[in-house]
């Protein structure tokens, strides 16, 4: 995960061109350029996190769906499916509205280097639980066409999205936590 977040930023920063050389010249400009390669790099990680996440979200509607064909697990499943559902839609609301990791050269808020730190760290565990979700909501389609232990799966599945949902306020406190130095 670490190189995925690695490789987005160096991705960003080869994304020169010729005017980055001549404006790179200019005193001052280098920092304030790297931090707006940062803010890219940020936007695009958050684009994947929820890309990731609308799919785990049409792949949980499939499992809707499939326990739709029994009207008793239906209507025995349709309140948690749907508590769940609604997590992970705040939960993708919350990181496409977040505002972006690192701020701007003018902006009245600055993250130093090791709160960016941290923001990568977060990152990477927001990387990892939507691994994790994904996993969870396939485990339950799985549960769900062998009669497994789908009551299991749903509560699986809830704790890692409220465990998903407090990593990402943890980053947000660390975005409003560095405004205040």
């Amino acid at each position: 995960m670490k190189d995925q977040i690695s490789n987005l930023y160096e991705k960003i920063q080869g994304e020169g061109g010729g005017l980055s050389n001549l404006l790179s010249k200019i005193p001052g400009i280098d920092g304030y350029m790297e931090r707006g390669r940062r803010r890219e790099a940020d936007q695009l990680l958050r684009n994947t996190i929820v890309d990731r996440l609308e799919q785990v979200r049409v792949n949980l509607g499939s499992v809707h769906q499939e326990l739709s064909r029994d009207i008793i697990k239906a209507m025995d499943y349709a309140e948690p499916l749907g508590r769940a559902d609604t997590k992970l839609m705040g939960l993708i609301g919350k990181i496409n509205d977040a505002p972006q990791g690192y701020a701007g050269f003018f902006d009245a808020v600055k993250v130093k280097e090791d709160d960016l730190a941290r923001l990568y760290a977060f990152d990477e565990s927001m990387l990892n639980h939507v691994d994790q979700i994904g996993a969870d909501v396939a485990a339950l389609e799985k549960a769900c066409l062998d009669d497994g232990d789908i009551d299991g799966g749903i509560r699986t599945l809830d704790n890692n999205l409220r465990t998903a949902n407090e990593i990402f306020n943890s980053r947000t406190e660390v975005l409003s936590g560095a405004g205040g130095n």
